[in-house]
Parts: C-alpha cells; structure tokens; sequence
C-alpha cells in the first residue's frame, strides 16, 4: 500500500474511533437557538402551578420549553398523570430524560426536543409556561385549539389580549435566603378577550 493510503487510512480509523465519544460529548446543536436562557422554576412555583391548573386523572399536562422537566416530572409524581415536555435545546431534552429516569416516572412522562411553535398542542388538557410575554403571543393561535375547558398557567408572564381567570402572587426563599416574587397566570380555554379596562379588575391573590 501507498504512504499516501495508509495516511488516508489511519486518518479514517482515528476519526472512527472518536466519533462516538464526541457526540456524546457534544450533543447536537438545537434546530434553531433558544427563545429564552433556561431559568428553573422554583419547585414551590410548580407545585402551585400545578395546583391552579386543577389538574385530575385523566389529564395530559403540556410543559412548553421544559428544561430540567421538573414540572411534567411533578404532574406525574403527585398526580399520576401523563405529561410531555416539550424543548429545543438537546442538552435541556438530556437533562430531562434523566430526571425523568431518576423519579421512576418513565410510563407517564415523554421529553421530546422540538419547536414549540410548530406543535399540534390539542392532545392536551394542561399546559405550563414560562416564556417571555411575547412569546406566549405567539403561541396563542396553538393555543386557541386546545379543547374548552382546558388549563393554561403561566410562571411570571401574561399573554397579552387574553385575560386571566386568575392570577397568584408569591413570595418564594430561593438559594442563601433571599425572597423573590413570583405571579402565577391561569387561563381556560376558549379565553375572554382582555381589554385595558378589563386587566385593572383581574382576579387575584397572594401568598406572602
């Protein structure tokens, strides 16, 4: 054999050989990047959440943007329900196949990466967000289609031109002791349309 072909084999056999450690290294890159910076949930915002959600038996909870899957994993845990989540970015999807795996929730919690904005959402009963205002705009013709009666509950964003059947607002301790304000949004789907005199009578109330 030529000089030139062993180079070209050995190249080949090395290039072989690290392909499989890489991508598990590295996963792939999202489709497109990220609408938002991944920001957790406190778990006492998703309880609540969950908790104003109503959510029962028979329910399909919807996380758009899931993250570490702490809300679909909690749907399932406390309410034995199926849940999917929902995220772009293959490093969140990774992270929440493995909290899925260590909460045992396999048979009721699916993570898959997609597009939020392409989904078909009318499978679900409940949805949960935590998008820029903006973003849940965007969402609202998807959302729209859901069946009647059904729960959409958003952590510290509204949906302009939609109003809210009520809003909750806490006070949470995070990290070295520091209290942090959160608002909880929840809508049932078909929603009233929310006019500037509307928003100031919006029902609410608070945990502090």
């Amino acid at each position: 054999m030529c000089a030139g072909c062993h180079l070209i084999a050995s190249l080949f056999s090395n290039a072989s050989a690290q392909t499989p450690q890489a991508a598990s290294e590295n996963p792939p890159p999202p489709v497109r990047e990220p609408d938002v910076v991944f920001v957790p949930t406190p778990q006492e915002v998703v309880d609540k959440m969950l908790e104003m959600a109503e959510v029962k038996k028979g329910d399909v909870v919807y996380d758009l943007g899931c993250g570490d899957g702490r809300i679909v994993v909690t749907a399932a845990r406390k309410y034995g329900v199926k849940a999917v989540g929902f995220d772009i970015n293959p490093v969140r999807v990774k992270e929440s196949q493995e909290n899925v795996k260590s909460n045992k929730v396999e048979h009721l919690v699916t993570i898959k990466q997609a597009d939020i904005f392409t989904l078909d959402l009318r499978e679900a009963n409940v949805v949960a967000l935590y998008l820029l205002p903006e973003l849940n705009v965007r969402l609202m013709p998807q959302l729209q289609k859901l069946k009647p009666g059904s729960r959409i509950v958003s952590h510290d964003f509204d949906m302009r031109g939609a109003k809210p059947v009520q809003v909750h607002r806490m006070t949470v301790t995070e990290g070295d002791s520091t209290r942090n304000e959160h608002t909880i949004y929840k809508w049932v789907v078909p929603w009233t349309k929310e006019t500037t005199a509307s928003s100031a009578s919006t029902p609410a109330t608070s945990d502090r």
